[in-house]
């Protein structure tokens, strides 16, 4: 399967709300609760613009498949070194390598702009996401138990880190 990965733009929103809320409403992988909108995750996508950080997609098939953004870690100033990453895989689409090559290219980006660290939350347990985030040379830095209730019950959280 051929995938190119590129910068999103704004009609990618519903593709991005469709991948996302797979997510929110099957897993524990995100904290939140309840689907978003196209247009909910435009004003995500927007505020990583206005803050000039990367929002990448990858695309196989004629249609998007993943995304991988940065976001601020902190709002304070001396944190504007470091950022948090995120990368989402449509759930047809896990497994064959699409994620790595995704989040290898937000590394990249992220590099290109001078940050110092990257950061990753991942709800526990996740050994794919955790794998992904150690290839990529990521190492734990914490661990966080029962801080999420989510499909009744209770979620650690453990957080990776990148230097760059």
């Amino acid at each position: 399967m051929e995938v190119s990965i590129r910068p999103v733009e704004e009609n990618d929103a519903a593709c991005l709300a469709r991948i996302y809320n797979h997510y929110v409403s099957g897993t524990c992988i995100t904290f939140e609760t309840d689907p978003v909108s196209a247009g909910d995750m435009l004003q995500r996508v927007s505020e990583s613009m206005r803050a000039s950080l990367p929002w990448l997609v990858a695309q196989a098939s004629g249609g998007v498949v993943g995304y991988a953004y940065a976001s601020k870690w902190k709002g304070r100033c001396a944190y504007r070194f470091s950022v948090e990453s995120t990368v989402y895989l449509d759930a047809n689409h896990t497994g064959n390598g699409i994620g790595l090559r995704l989040y290898a290219a937000l590394i990249t980006a992220i590099r290109a702009m001078s940050m110092h660290a990257v950061i990753g939350g991942i709800a526990l347990p996740n050994e794919q996401s955790i794998r992904l985030h150690e290839r990529l040379g990521f190492k734990k830095v914490a661990h966080f138990e029962q801080v999420g209730f989510k499909q009744d019950r209770w979620v650690d959280v453990g957080y990776w880190q990148l230097l760059l």
